[in-house]
């Protein structure tokens, strides 16, 4: 006979897969938030060196595309009402989304939904994330160099100095990084 008690009959609302998902993207954004105040300035450009991008990608990579995206819409709106979650290296809310970085920001939500998607469609293995990383990351760049372009009024080639050339050799370490995790993060899972 089995024994039959109150949580076998009521279920925990932490075991509500919309609890659960909801706490995912909260912390997702927390994570985010904690990672974009990790910035250094470069004295050349106006776009800081970040560990936003690499979050961007390990929560795409590890929530997948529609969790993923929700989070970073969800930074956004926290960082757009004025609470501290941007970089400190910049005016914060509304403001910095128009600013020079505002298109890196605005493309964290489609660049975590691209690198969760593909991670998600097809073998999931180091090389398959590591490849989900880079569009992901294609992503970040297109948006925030075209953004540099149009609010600066500069060439696509400049704006490339400003905000693609300087961050190659720090985005490659994220994008071997991200999937390193993810894939860790998979298994133990």
């Amino acid at each position: 006979m089995q024994k039959v008690t109150a949580q076998s009959v009521i279920p925990s609302p932490w075991q509500s897969a919309a609890v659960r998902n909801a706490v995912l993207v909260v912390g997702a954004s927390v994570f985010m938030a904690i990672c974009a105040r990790l910035s250094v300035p470069l004295p050349f450009t106006p776009v800081p060196l970040t560990l936003g991008n690499f979050a961007v990608l390990l929560i795409g990579l590890t929530l997948g595309s529609r969790h993923g995206m929700a989070a970073l819409l969800l930074y956004l709106a926290e960082g757009a009402v004025g609470l501290p979650v941007f970089s400190p290296i910049g005016p914060g809310g509304v403001a910095q989304l128009l600013g020079p970085t505002g298109g890196f920001l605005m493309s964290y939500p489609l660049a975590a939904f691209v690198a969760g998607w593909l991670g998600e469609h097809g073998r999931r293995n180091f090389t398959r994330l590591a490849a989900s990383s880079l569009a992901g990351e294609a992503v970040l760049f297109t948006g925030g160099v075209a953004w540099i372009t149009l609010t600066a009024h500069l060439p696509m080639a400049q704006a490339a100095w400003f905000g693609l050339y300087p961050f190659v050799f720090a985005e490659i370490i994220k994008i071997m990084a991200a999937p390193a995790i993810a894939a860790r993060v998979q298994r133990q899972g």
